[in-house]
């Protein structure tokens, strides 16, 4: 979307359901790709409880095109763009991506597939890695490991220790 889209990044819906613009945070990002304070805004706006809007797919392609020039990526893409997805296909009360953004929003996920290959062959930064995998595995169409993946290493262990009890 372009400065003319203003009206319609202005109505856009976050997380919460309520009107919310990522811009201002998607800005602080192109300009400080690591601002933890801008990532957790756009975690704690996109994302609630399950719940996405357009805003939350909206500020993907923008969050992929911002994360490309980087070698890595930020595990927040990783992270918030498999969150987002994730609740997309889980949860039905959320809103389909709008037709207006489909085709970027497909594209995105190509991109960031690419990237998550890209950055696991060289990175062994946990949070990294696991947010990654969600990303490959939802691409793949692979929602429960997407899952897993997502999930923290406690709990997958927790998880497994319960399965295979005694």
């Amino acid at each position: 979307m372009s400065k003319q889209d203003d009206n319609l990044w202005g109505s856009l819906v976050g997380g919460y359901k309520v009107p919310y613009d990522p811009r201002p945070m998607l800005e602080v990002l192109s300009e400080h790709h690591d601002n933890d304070a801008a990532w957790e805004e756009l975690w704690n706006e996109l994302h609630h409880q399950g719940d996405v809007g357009d805003a939350s797919y909206a500020a993907v392609p923008v969050l992929v095109r911002l994360s490309a020039q980087h070698r890595p990526a930020h595990w927040g893409l990783y992270g918030l763009a498999a969150t987002i997805e994730e609740a997309r296909l889980m949860f039905p009360r959320n809103p389909p991506v709008p037709g207006w953004l489909m085709q970027d929003y497909a594209k995105a996920w190509d991109e960031l597939f690419r990237l998550a290959l890209r950055d696991l062959t060289i990175e062994t930064d946990p949070k990294l890695v696991t947010c990654a995998l969600a990303v490959v595995a939802l691409h793949r169409k692979q929602l429960a490991l997407a899952r897993l993946a997502l999930c923290a290493d406690e709990e997958r262990l927790e998880m497994l220790e319960r399965q295979f009890a005694v």
